[in-house]
């Protein structure tokens, strides 16, 4: 509430008026300046503000602000300037995430242009060429955030490379290694043929495809003429084959149990093995081939059945020559296959599966085809030494943290996809095979491994300056997981074993998410226990989307719980994806992605902002139109109007007066204000920021604009009106709060509109959010108000029926069958004959005119409007049924919704209640428009 001394301060900070029109992008780049010169973003240093603190999801250095960045930061930034504005030592910490195959695929391609590869340039030069990139181009997303309002403490940008966060990746990784928890070891794992890297399970994205299930005849080794029908999808990968299994239950095969039988195409037997966890009987044949080094399922199989794996893939995706031969294939076809890729040995395959009579049949099959997330190549299982990440020690107090309550993930419903996940989770493959990121922490001694270093198309060499692999070597998957590592978070001089120094340092690079999975707290100065550390670890908020829910934030529960003994944040809250108006992805062939920045420069960023915050219903994806936006740019408008009538009407201020003693529709407005103040708060405290800018909209535009303000009016326009002085108070008053109660979700305008009042301080940020304010709590004027409304609503309804003029004046007649209503009219008669433009005689029906008065009927109203002798009753009779025959229509619909046991079940309350009320809205404007039709009706006749 605004004191009198502030009011009075008010006089001496008075700032030029507002233009005519709005200009966003003008007040947007003021506002922006002003913000960082002053440092408004920074933590209040107060000793007894709470800290607040929320750690940005770091784009990529690569990025562009894309629509799902707006949604997701603009959901950020009204928690942070919220919590600022409630007091709280408030941060928002910002940074960029180096992106490790992303980034090292732009730089790439910037080579290609200039006919180069990353093996012209060597590992050295060519790291230097991707940081030059980064510190040119990698901070183009920030600018973007900065743009969109984004209040981040921009002094406190991080980097997942920095020498902090590098420092904290290193002492990690040594640890883990130590404790047994990161280990090195040969296993399945995804493949990139394409980026040249293993990935891990998440980074995979499944797109469902109609593939084939080919029946293919195994023959039986002592019985040649008999045959095991087995199917698969992967013919090629067959001369990979270590044994064929059936189901131990199943009738057909289990006097085949303990055979052998005939490979096609090599000169190999394989042994028929009972497996009831990896064979379904209902698939195929009821057979299924084992594959242990090209399938997941059949890698787990080998290992139960003690098989040895058998690589006939290289690690570009082709077929292995090597391989090929040790897998004993024929030498002719071995000859055709060799490094021929896996679509073109599958035709090969066929065909000599075909040529030998071995090929029963083919038929449709869908199946789900893994590929890389990044370039969106089809994945390869591919038996590889890699570092890993041993889960189950991480994953069990992850879990409790969240089936306890002490992380809570909102909407409660992904708490089952969270937990689902973790209980299931597969160790974690944190080697990639690429150059740009934090190089593994790990050494090997040549000397010492020198049995165990392949020299398989890529040669060891010599030891260079610093211990640094040679420019050759480029895959650490040539280094057997036999090899004995160096784990330090310093580069040794010499081996501890022999002494030498004929050292190289591991030349894969780590996870990007794995840097990221210490984001939280490494951003604050771990592993030292810095002051920021200290005051805001753990903290507050994490805002993500569902689809990083594993790659990150599960990732960052374990890490930190391990390694800081707390959880890293206390709430969790994940919103939907964003789609078009008919709910497809966006995406660049479609041609349906809406560009944020566009939209901020053709409608204003806080339009923008107040769209995605509208959107922002638990649980559902965001179905966005551009129409949308250009309806909140409206409001704005709508704002910015209201403010200029305001700066119109008030010359300065007056002498404050208590709320009870000031006129009926200030009581109100100030009633319905500490109304809104505590919805949008409350909706705020649970996220729901759909409800939080529902009542902002609802309020402002149809209360205070659309009602209020009219109310206002006349007060204003008379000469020496004795309430003109309290409804000035009252504008400025709250306008003002509105302003403050607005400012997290459209920072722009409120504070452009905030500076050209009376105010004290630097900014809007700076003020307090509105709080309640018992004093304006006001139920009779708010009966008082809904009266009145009932009363222009229904008398504007009977104009519209009887096609008269909305400025034409009337003479209403009006009445009321409640004696307390009867008296609260007469109260309202200037109001209402003010808004109506029109006289309003309030008496009882019986001393109405008889003649040619329709009576409206609204509750316990009765409202009495003249129909003129020259109207066309047969029109207007008419229209009156078409209306009653649409009201009609869409009452039986929703009545139909509203009773669905399914719509009861599945639609939240808020909606339900909703339905349920417009079915009530229309029972009684159908009953009113009955009603109209039998009077007009009468007069006809």
């Amino acid at each position: 509430m605004i004191t009198s001394s502030r009011l009075i301060h008010f006089q001496t900070l008075m700032s030029s008026p507002l233009d005519k029109t709005y200009n966003p992008t003008a007040v947007e780049k003021k506002w922006g300046a002003h913000w960082a010169e002053h440092k408004l973003f920074q933590p209040r240093q107060t000793e007894k503000s709470e800290p607040f603190c929320i750690v940005i999801p770091p784009p990529n250095v690569t990025g562009s602000l894309h629509i799902g960045h707006a949604l997701n930061n603009t959901l950020q930034d009204i928690l942070i300037r919220w919590k600022r504005m409630q007091g709280f030592q408030a941060l928002w910490l910002p940074g960029t995430d180096h992106a490790g195959i992303a980034t090292q695929n732009v730089v790439e391609r910037q080579l290609k242009e200039e006919g180069l590869s990353r093996e012209d340039l060597g590992r050295p030069a060519f790291i230097e060429r991707v940081w030059k990139w980064r510190h040119q181009s990698g901070d183009h997303i920030l600018e973007q955030l900065k743009q969109l309002g984004a209040s981040c403490d921009w002094e406190r940008l991080r980097f997942t490379m920095d020498d902090g966060l590098s420092l904290a990746v290193k002492k990690v990784f040594v640890q883990l290694f130590e404790e047994g928890i990161i280990y090195r070891g040969e296993r399945l794992i995804n493949w990139c043929p394409r980026c040249l890297t293993a990935l891990s399970d998440i980074e995979v994205e499944h797109e469902d495809v109609k593939g084939t299930l080919y029946h293919i005849r195994y023959a039986l080794a002592d019985e040649p003429e008999v045959f095991l029908t087995v199917a698969t999808t992967r013919p090629e990968t067959l001369l990979g084959d270590t044994a064929v299994a059936v189901h131990p239950d199943d009738p057909r095969y289990q006097h085949l149990i303990g055979k052998r039988v005939q490979l096609p195409l090599t000169t190999r037997t394989i042994p028929i093995l009972a497996d009831s966890i990896l064979v379904d009987r209902e698939f195929g044949t009821g057979a299924v081939k084992i594959t242990p080094a090209h399938d997941f399922n059949d890698f787990e199989a080998g290992e139960r059945h003690g098989l040895q794996p058998l690589t006939i893939l290289d690690f570009k995706a082709r077929m292995d020559p090597l391989g090929l031969k040790n897998a004993m294939v024929d030498q002719t076809l071995l000859a055709n296959l060799s490094l021929k890729s896996v679509k073109d040995a599958r035709l090969l395959v066929i065909e000599s599966l075909q040529e030998q009579e071995l090929l029963l049949k083919e038929e449709p099959h869908p199946m789900a085809v893994g590929k890389c997330y990044r370039c969106k190549t089809v994945v390869e299982p591919y038996l590889s030494p890699q570092w890993f990440v041993k889960t189950a020690p991480l994953a069990a107090p992850a879990i409790d943290a969240v089936e306890t309550g002490e992380i809570r993930i909102i909407p409660e419903g992904w708490q089952n996809n969270y937990l689902g996940w973790m209980r299931q989770i597969k160790d974690w493959c944190i080697s990639r095979q690429i150059w740009w990121g934090h190089q593994i922490p790990a050494w090997y001694c040549r000397t010492c491994n020198k049995e165990h270093l392949l020299e398989t198309g890529h040669a060891i060499g010599t030891t260079t300056e610093g211990g640094v692999i040679p420019e050759s070597v480029t895959m650490s998957c040539f280094i057997t997981s036999d090899a004995k590592p160096i784990v330090s978070e310093t580069a040794p001089t010499q081996c501890p074993q022999c002494g030498g120094d004929n050292l190289f340092q591991d030349p894969d690079v780590l996870d990007t998410w794995f840097s990221s999975s210490l984001w939280p707290f490494s951003t604050l100065g771990w592993p030292e226990e810095t002051e920021d550390f200290k005051k805001f670890y753990p903290t507050s908020t994490l805002v993500t989307g569902l689809d990083i829910l594993f790659f990150w934030v599960a990732r960052m529960v374990m890490m930190g719980i391990k390694l800081t003994g707390q959880v890293p944040f206390r709430d969790v809250y994940i919103h939907a994806l964003v789609r078009d108006a008919e709910g497809q992805k966006m995406s660049k062939s479609k041609g349906n992605v809406i560009d944020p920045l566009t939209k901020m420069n053709e409608y204003g960023t806080d339009a923008l902002r107040f769209t995605m915050a509208s959107m922002a219903s638990p649980g559902r994806d965001m179905k966005l139109a551009e129409e949308r936006i250009e309806g909140y740019r409206n409001f704005a408008t709508k704002i910015w109007n209201a403010a200029r009538f305001i700066q119109l009407h008030t010359d300065g201020t007056k002498t404050p007066s208590p709320p009870n003693s000031r006129p009926f529709a200030d009581r109100w407005i100030l009633s319905r204000l500490n109304h809104a103040i505590c919805e949008v708060t409350k909706a705020l405290d649970t996220y729901r920021f759909d409800q939080a800018t529902s009542y902002l909209y609802q309020f402002i535009w149809h209360e205070y604009c659309d009602w209020y303000i009219e109310l206002a009016k006349p007060s204003l326009q008379r000469d020496n009106d004795p309430d003109a002085g309290a409804t000035r108070h009252t504008l400025l008053e709250s306008f003002e709060t509105i302003q403050r109660l607005l400012h997290p979700v459209m920072p722009f305008i409120t504070e452009e509109i905030w500076q050209s009042f009376p105010h004290e301080g630097l900014s809007i940020m700076t003020q307090p959010f509105p709080t309640e304010n018992v004093d304006w709590n006001d139920a009779q004027s708010e009966l008082d108000f809904s009266l009145l409304q009932a009363f222009v609503s229904t008398t504007r309804t009977g104009r519209a029926l009887l096609n008269i003029p909305a400025n034409q004046p009337l003479a209403i007649f009006g009445t009321s069958t409640h004696s307390n209503e009867s008296a609260s009219l007469k109260d309202l008669q200037t109001s209402i004959e003010s808004i109506l433009r029109s006289t309003l005689t309030l008496a009882g029906t019986p001393d109405w005119p008889s003649d040619r008065i329709l009576q409206l009927v609204a509750g316990n109203l009765t409202i009495g409007l003249p129909v003129e002798p020259n109207l066309d009753l047969q029109q207007v009779v008419k229209k009156v049924k078409k209306q009653i025959d649409a009201k009609h229509k869409e009452c039986s619909r929703l009545e139909s919704r509203v009773s669905s046991p399914a719509f009861r079940e599945k639609a939240e309350p808020s909606v339900i209640q909703e339905s349920e009320e417009r079915v009530i809205s229309l029972q009684q404007e159908l009953a009113l428009l009955t009603s109209s039709e039998q009077q007009l009706g009468t007069m006809l006749r």
